[in-house]
């Protein structure tokens, strides 16, 4: 059962996106059948499925981070042992962890604070801060995976990388 649970929340980010994903794509797909074969529009699709995929991207971007898949400039490290490497690597993400914080604080703010009550999303009706609460949720979760990746890379010792960049170097390796 525990395991079960650690597995879910460990790729709580994956299953979100995938939702998402299969989800706005439906919708969209069924828009243009709609409209091609029935001549009729729902008005409220479009603007969901674009919700829904601005979701999928903050999402992703959390997994991403996860994965330390996130793009870096990384050729000056080559001549550099791979302690100095880790080490700037987590001072680097140090500088961002610092960033997502005082984003999350500041879109907090907004969304909870600063943000007309008011205000609704244009075909849907529903009030704009539900759509905008995927940026403090966003970046505290990046800044969790980012602490994540950095203890699995630095404490442990275990290779966090882009796993597309892993089977690369593999590929590279069998094949030279």
């Amino acid at each position: 059962m525990g395991q079960t649970i650690y597995k879910f929340l460990d790729n709580f980010e994956s299953y979100i996106c995938r939702t998402l994903l299969a989800i706005f794509v439906v919708l969209l797909f069924a828009q243009i059948i709609s409209r091609e074969l029935f001549n009729y529009s729902f008005s409220w699709s479009e603007e969901l499925a674009t919700y829904m995929f601005v979701w999928f991207v903050y999402f992703g971007a959390s997994y991403a981070a996860k994965l330390y898949a996130h793009n870096r400039v990384t050729f000056q490290f080559n001549k550099l042992p791979k302690k100095v490497t880790n080490i700037i690597e987590g001072i680097a993400d140090l500088f961002w962890i610092a960033f997502n914080v005082y984003f999350v604080y500041l879109s907090f703010t907004f969304v909870f604070f600063k943000m007309n009550l008011f205000w609704k999303s244009q075909t849907l009706g529903i009030p704009m801060k539900y759509i905008y609460m995927i940026l403090p949720i966003a970046f505290a979760l990046m800044t969790i995976r980012i602490i994540q990746a950095n203890y699995l890379k630095l404490v442990k010792g275990i290779d966090v990388r882009d796993p597309e960049k892993a089977h690369v170097e593999e590929i590279i390796h069998e094949g030279g």
